[in-house]
C-alpha cells in the first residue's frame, strides 16, 4: 500500500473552527484496565481513532497537557481517514504542524492546536490521529475509558502503512483532547455536549462500537435531518461535587471548559449524580473521597451548573438518574436520595428541559432497577440497546 505524506496548506483566510469530537481530560491514573498514562511514552508513536460528529475539509487537532508536571515535546504527528483497526486508508495522509513547525513543545498545564489540515471528512467518518514522541514524556494525560482501541508502536511510525507495527494496544486516549473542523461557511451556533459520569462516557458499550448515547444522539439528529456535532465530555467515575484522582475534576469545576469553552455550543445535556449518592455506600480505595451527601447539596451542585449554563446563553437538559438497584452501592439510603433528586429534576422546572432517562430504561415490574434488556451486566450501565434509549428520551426541540 503506498502510504503518501501531502503537506497540509492552511486555508485562507482563517478558517472558522467546528465541533468535530472531543474528550474530557484526566489526570493520569490506573484506572479499571491496563493503560500507559502513569509511564507516558519514550521513542514511541501512539495511533488513536475517533469519530467526528460534524463534517469539513480541514481539520485540527487539539493536545492537552493539562496534568504534566513538565513540558511536553510532541516530535510529530499526522492525521488521516481511518481504513480499518490502526490502518490508515492511502493517500489521506496528512503531516500535521504546529505554528508551521513539524514538533511543538507543550508548556506543564498547556494545550496547543495544530495547524489546519486539508483533509475532507464526512459526519460519522473516523480520523486516525499519529503522535510521535522522541523523548520521555512523564505520566501522560489522558482520557481513561475510551471505548475505543488506541495503538502503540516503538520509534517513529508515523509514516508506517502497516497497522501490524502497532502491536500494544490500550482503550483509552492520550493527550487529544479535540477534533475541530472548517469547511470554508461561517460558524454556527448548534453544538450539543453531552456531560457527566460513566453513563454518558459509555461504559459497557461495545468497544470500537461507536455505540454511547452520544453516538446515538448524533445519529437520530442526522436522521431527522437536522445534523449537529455532539460531543460527549463524559468521565467514568466523574463526580458532581468532589474531585477524585481517578475519575476527573468535579462536575462543578469542569462545566465552564469541558462544556461552554467547547466551539459553536448551543446546548448541553446533564446527567450526573450517581456517584455522589454511591460511592458514600461502599469503603473501597479508588471511591474516595466519599462523604454523604444529601439531595440537597446536589441540587445546589445542579443549579451551579444551571446558572453557569445560562449565564453563557447555553440551553440545559437535566437527566435523571438511572435505577441502579442490585449495583454494589443499592442501598435504601442511596435509593431515597435518587428518588428526591430526580423528583426535583422533573418537577423543578429549573432545567430548560428534562431527559427521563430513569423512567425511559427502568423495569416495569421494578422501577428501582433497569430493565434486564438494558442492563449491561452490573445493574447500573445500559448496554448498546440502553444505550439508543437514552438517546431517544432525549427532546431533540429542546436542544
Amino acid at each position: 500500500m503506498n502510504h503518501h505524506q501531502i503537506s497540509p496548506s492552511s486555508p485562507s483566510p482563517s478558517p472558522s473552527w467546528k465541533a468535530g469530537w472531543a474528550a474530557a481530560v484526566q489526570r493520569p491514573s490506573e484506572g479499571f484496565h491496563k493503560n500507559w498514562a502513569l509511564d507516558g511514552f519514550a521513542d514511541q508513536t501512539v495511533r488513536q481513532v475517533v469519530r467526528v460528529t460534524g463534517s469539513g475539509t480541514s481539520a485540527r487537532i487539539k493536545l492537552s497537557h493539562r496534568y504534566g508536571t513538565a513540558p511536553l515535546e510532541v516530535a510529530g504527528a499526522t492525521i488521516a481517514r481511518t481504513d480499518h483497526d490502526a490502518a490508515e486508508r492511502a493517500g489521506t495522509v496528512r503531516r500535521l504542524t504546529f505554528g508551521g513547525a513539524d514538533g511543538v513543545r507543550i508548556p506543564a498545564g498547556g494545550e496547543v492546536y495544530s495547524d489546519a489540515a486539508e483533509v475532507s471528512v464526512a459526519p460519522f467518518a473516523s480520523l486516525t490521529v499519529s503522535l510521535y514522541f522522541a523523548r520521555p514524556t512523564g505520566p501522560a494525560s489522558f482520557h481513561a475509558q475510551a471505548y475505543a482501541t488506541a495503538y502503540r508502536a516503538a520509534g517513529d511510525q508515523l509514516a508506517a502503512a502497516d497497522p501490524a507495527v502497532f502491536g500494544e494496544t490500550t482503550v483509552s486516549w492520550y493527550y487529544l483532547a479535540a477534533v475541530e473542523l472548517a469547511d470554508g461557511g461561517p460558524s454556527r451556533a448548534d453544538t450539543v455536549v453531552v456531560f457527566g459520569d460513566s453513563l454518558t462516557d459509555g461504559f459497557a458499550s461495545t468497544v470500537d462500537g461507536n455505540r454511547r448515547y452520544s453516538d446515538a444522539l448524533a445519529e437520530r439528529l442526522a436522521g431527522r435531518g437536522t445534523p449537529r456535532p455532539v460531543l460527549n465530555q463524559g468521565i467514568g467515575g466523574n463526580l458532581l461535587l468532589a474531585d477524585s484522582a481517578w475519575f476527573g475534576e468535579r462536575a462543578t469545576a469542569r462545566f465552564r471548559r469541558d462544556v461552554l469553552d467547547q466551539p459553536g455550543v448551543r446546548s448541553v445535556v446533564v446527567l450526573v449524580g450517581l456517584n455522589d449518592i454511591g460511592f458514600s455506600e461502599v469503603e473501597l480505595p479508588t471511591y474516595r473521597p466519599n462523604p454523604d451527601r444529601t439531595a440537597a447539596e446536589l441540587i445546589a451542585g445542579y443549579r451551579e451548573l444551571i446558572g453557569m449554563a445560562g449565564a453563557a446563553g447555553v440551553r440545559v437538559t437535566g437527566g435523571t438518574i438511572l435505577p441502579f438497584k442490585g449495583a454494589e452501592y443499592h442501598t435504601p439510603a442511596a435509593e431515597a436520595k435518587r428518588r428526591e433528586v430526580n423528583d426535583w429534576i422533573r418537577a423543578s422546572g429549573e432545567f430548560d428541559a428534562v431527559a427521563d432517562f430513569a423512567a425511559a430504561l427502568a423495569d416495569p415490574a421494578d422501577p428501582d432497577a433497569l430493565a434486564p434488556a438494558y442492563d449491561g451486566g452490573d445493574h447500573k450501565h445500559p448496554n448498546d440497546a440502553g444505550y439508543r434509549i437514552m438517546a431517544e428520551a432525549v427532546d431533540i426541540a429542546a436542544l
